[in-house]
């Protein structure tokens, strides 16, 4: 579980670093990033995973989404991996935002010839964990997950298929009904198949029908997000989680689009909000 060191920064008293090592599940070499908040010597401390966006790497929330200052006020080791393969042996489409470098989906492909890199639940669920405990002071028996967009549709999915391992799941502008959005389904057929059974497990809404429950979420919205009608849709992840008796705070923001803009205007309030619920801040923080 050898990692080099790409880049490591002193940041609110803690470290923020970027590191790479070459994957056993993608093929590949994978570069992440964690920010590791000030603490005692040996101290171990809670693991927040956030998943980014379409078009992204680990650095646009690095860069952007000002988390270390909170991260550090409340001792949490912030995780942001990569959002797909990348090299040149990777199959891709260079003019296509959608598909390939940048949008893994956080799936599993079974299509070839997707099926051999673009292992991104593998990598985030059980690859990268790993590496995380070997290399830092991580109490991997305190997660939770959280997410933008792509990110978000993969934090939602990764939480109810694994509600065991993280205390809670929160997403800003999550793709929550992938199935059903022209930007994710197109590339669900080319990674998963065109049997449309096969995509549920990788699928918010679905997953929920099918019987899988979270104890709870936090999704924040901008009311002037340009894809909230015809990609993101949150009121069907709002209407499968009534139905199923799941816990839903689905804040609709005013004014605020899709970008970083508002996400680091809500940042505080999530890690807040997961903070609570790993046991490092007390009552309700929404």
């Amino acid at each position: 579980m050898t990692i080099e060191n790409v880049s490591e920064n002193r940041s609110h008293g803690g470290t923020q670093g970027v590191y790479k090592h070459a994957s056993a599940e993608t093929g590949t070499d994978m570069t992440f990033s964690v920010f590791v908040p000030p603490h005692a010597e040996g101290a171990k401390l809670p693991v927040v995973w956030y998943l980014s966006g379409l078009t992204c790497t680990h650095a646009n929330v690095m860069d952007k989404g000002e988390y270390r200052r909170m991260a550090a006020e409340l001792g949490l080791i912030v995780v942001c991996p990569d959002t797909s393969p990348r090299g040149a042996h990777v199959p891709d489409e260079k003019d296509n935002w959608q598909f390939g470098s940048g949008a893994g989906f956080y799936v599993d492909a079974s299509e070839a010839p997707y099926d051999t890199n673009y292992r991104m639940y593998s990598y985030v669920v059980e690859e990268l964990p790993r590496i995380v405990s070997a290399n830092f002071p991580a109490d991997m028996n305190r997660q939770s997950i959280f997410g933008h967009s792509m990110g978000g549709h993969g934090a939602l999915t990764i939480a109810l298929r694994n509600p065991k391992r993280f205390r809670s799941c929160s997403a800003f502008a999550p793709i929550v009904h992938p199935s059903d959005a022209d930007w994710s389904a197109r590339a669900f057929e080319r990674y998963l198949g065109p049997n449309q059974a096969d995509w549920r497990t990788h699928d918010a809404c679905s997953l929920i029908e099918d019987g899988y429950r979270f104890s709870e979420f936090l999704v924040d919205q901008g009311k002037a997000d340009s894809f909230l009608e015809d990609g993101l849709k949150p009121w069907l992840l709002e209407e499968a989680c009534r139905k199923a008796g799941i816990p839903l705070k689905l804040r609709m923001q005013p004014g605020y689009d899709h970008s970083y803009f508002f996400i680091s205007t809500f940042m505080d309030d999530h890690l807040r909000w997961h903070a609570q619920r790993l046991g490092m801040l007390e009552g309700d923080v929404t």
